[in-house]
């Protein structure tokens, strides 16, 4: 009897993995509610522009001699920039500001340095050649005070010589923080290493509570925006992107109350109600946001609500920069087993560790593949069963479970399923 199968393209890196899978297995294609019709990116980004939440416009804000700090993401995240600087440029211009009093600052928190191709890449080659670009040096920040939560509040000083702050990203989900976006530039962005050792710290204390990605709430979220708020962060430009990068909203204006808009829309496209699978296969959805393992392991945090206890998870992550933090290598190779990464942890927090543990403590409930470019043994020791490509990860999962109910997440960096509590 010939199995009627489905086949299922799946982002990895730049290039994609195709998936073929018998029909009966398929428990769901868990997708996200994405506008069929796409508005103008550069369009949306001029109308939120024109009615910001909670602010006066930009132009009425600047003159002249305003100086203007302008926070960017750094390549590790799927910010547009280069759309979205432009349609900015612009609304900064009709109030008169000038091109030399604008910095432009790369929010890289504790990530590497870019390279000048990628800042340009970024940026977009004007404005790269137009506009004085920086990066962030965390060894360049000066204290300015100290949140309810203890977290110092160290901040670049390039963006605390600016009279006017003003912060890009992308509202998404975040496994700590809730979303991404918002003041998230500043904390972590733009902070010292000790201001972002701290912040990190605290998850530590929530790691065995309810999971914290896709909560507005998170204790992380209100530690960033009292860091932004002490900083002077006054306005903000932050979008939302498709599974194909594109743009689909945009929300300016305070940097609380249009991030809250930012996350209602997140939530209403990407937060998926879902029954427990078997099992479920997860793209992060392909460069970057699988650029390295420390960032893939934000879509195996965001595919566990639909996996039932003891079941298995593929992860489909290029990782063509290695496992991403030197740290977090370190913990993979001393660690021996799932059990001595999560007491280490609960006994030492090492910004990079954290990672070690968040995975640990996943495979303790559930059988982890990983489908990459790493090694055998980076895999193994991160606590993964390796598979040399998606096809073989699920003929393992089947060899185990004819019969197992398979949940696809082919947009798993951006997917939130939620458990349906009816």
């Amino acid at each position: 009897m010939t199995t009627n199968t489905k086949k299922i393209p799946l982002a990895f890196g730049s290039g994609v993995f195709e998936l073929n899978i018998p029909e009966k297995n398929i428990s769901s294609l868990i997708l996200p509610s994405e506008p069929e019709k796409m508005e103008d990116g550069a369009l949306l980004i001029r109308k939120a522009l024109e009615k910001p939440v909670n602010s006066k416009r930009l132009s009425e804000i600047v003159n002249p001699e305003s100086r203007i700090a302008i926070i960017v993401s750094d390549v590790t995240r799927p910010t547009p920039t280069a759309k979205i600087l432009p349609p900015l440029l612009e609304e900064l211009y009709l109030g008169g500001a000038r091109d030399e009093n604008i910095t432009i600052i790369f929010a890289l928190g504790l990530h590497r340095q870019q390279t000048e191709e990628e800042c340009r890449k970024l940026l977009g080659n004007e404005i790269f050649k137009s506009i004085r670009v920086v990066q962030h040096d965390r060894e360049r920040c000066v204290h300015i005070g100290e949140t309810s939560f203890g977290t110092p509040v160290e901040v670049f000083e390039e963006v605390l010589d600016a009279d006017l702050i003003i912060s890009t990203g992308t509202v998404e989900f975040h496994y700590y923080a809730g979303y991404g976006g918002g003041g998230k530039s500043i904390l972590p962005g733009v902070s010292s290493e000790k201001a972002v050792l701290s912040f990190h710290s605290h998850y530590s204390k929530l790691f065995e509570g309810e999971p914290l990605s896709g909560r507005i709430d998170s204790p992380a979220r209100k530690d960033i925006e009292e860091a932004a708020g002490i900083t002077g962060l006054r306005f903000i430009l932050n979008v939302v992107i498709n599974s194909r990068k594109e743009i689909v909203a945009a929300v300016a204006g305070d940097f609380i109350k249009a991030h809250r808009e930012g996350a209602k829309y997140v939530d209403s496209i990407y937060k998926i109600k879902v029954e427990p699978a078997d099992a479920v296969i997860v793209s992060c959805g392909g460069f970057p946001k699988d650029i390295n393992l420390y960032q893939a392991t934000k879509a195996l945090e965001n595919a566990i609500p639909a996996v039932k206890a003891g079941g298995s998870i593929v992860l489909v992550a290029e990782c063509a920069e290695g496992i991403g933090n030197q740290v977090y290598e370190c913990w993979n190779r001393e660690c021996r087993s799932p059990d001595d990464a999560i007491e280490r942890f609960k006994q030492f927090f090492e910004f990079g560790g954290h990672k070690s543990a968040i995975v640990a403590k996943a495979a303790k409930q559930f059988k982890l593949y990983i489908v990459s470019k790493l090694s055998e043994e980076e895999s193994r020791r991160a606590f993964f069963i390796p598979a040399k490509s998606v096809q073989e990860a699920l003929e393992a999962i089947l060899a185990e479970n004819p019969e197992a109910k398979v949940h696809v997440m082919p947009d798993g960096g951006w997917t939130l399923p939620v458990r349906d509590k009816r």
